[in-house]
């Protein structure tokens, strides 16, 4: 008889901490979604201005990398860091640069904001 209190207990204890993992995860889920979409407005709204771009482009990558890092889950972080490894390789050096990186950040950033909503179902 002993035995089935512990056994509660140590259901009740696995339920508790699974459901603290969804939360964190939500949790992850929900500031990655933003900062990916932060991302890519910031540096969107600074396509006339080259210098500014960059600048976004490197503090995104550097936010994003942080948090890829910081992921638990393994698809997650890989969306997260594959969007970083895709603002790292832009050369903003023009106008038309800046013009071409902002439609690739556009169309990367989607696609790994849908790699972070599948992540997160």
């Amino acid at each position: 008889m002993r035995l089935l209190p512990s056994a509660a207990a140590c259901a009740a204890a696995v339920l508790l901490a699974s459901g603290c993992a969804s939360v964190d995860k939500a949790q992850t889920c929900a500031e990655a979604t933003r900062l990916i979409g932060q991302t890519i407005s910031g540096i969107g709204n600074v396509v006339d201005d080259p210098a500014a771009m960059r600048k976004k482009i490197e503090d995104g990558a550097a936010d994003l990398e942080d948090m890829a890092n910081k992921a638990a889950d393994t698809t997650l972080r890989d969306a997260l860091q594959g969007l970083a490894d895709s603002l790292q390789k832009l050369d903003v050096n023009d106008a038309n640069a800046a013009v071409d990186a902002a439609q690739k950040v556009a169309t990367d950033g989607a696609t790994h904001l849908r790699e972070v909503s599948q992540a997160c179902l």
